[in-house]
């Protein structure tokens, strides 16, 4: 009976932890997606000084929200976003607006997708 006891505990403490960080990955994201969709639109107003603020900022939740990110998921994926954030910052420091709006939505996708893809639900489990 405390074997049983003692499993059922450490799946609930499991099952927690994935609900948790599913949570949490996607409360990051619509952060990062804000922050991004005004990048996006100081950058359409071609606002250059303030596409470059709101760049910084978004640099800078960045690095805040998705520090633990690593620990979960692919490192690849973690890459790709920190490429995509450096070629950002340089489209916007030359005031490129295609290549800078077309890197965001690159970018804006790449983050959106990964809840969607380590989410915890029956599909990704079976």
């Amino acid at each position: 009976m405390r074997l049983l006891a003692s499993l059922l505990a450490i799946l609930l403490v499991v099952l927690a932890a994935g609900f948790w960080t599913n949570h949490s990955l996607q409360q990051s994201t619509k952060d990062l997606s804000r922050q991004i969709e005004r990048v996006s639109q100081e950058i359409k107003q071609e606002q250059w000084e303030a596409a470059h603020k709101q760049n910084r900022q978004l640099e800078r939740t960045w690095q805040e929200k998705a520090r633990w990110w690593p620990i979960i998921l692919d490192h690849q994926e973690i890459d790709n976003i920190e490429f995509s954030l450096a070629k950002i910052k340089e489209y916007v420091a030359s005031h490129d607006l295609p290549l800078a709006l077309g890197q965001l939505s690159e970018l804006k996708l790449m983050i959106e997708h990964i809840p969607r893809k380590e989410a915890v639900n029956l599909e990704n489990i079976l």
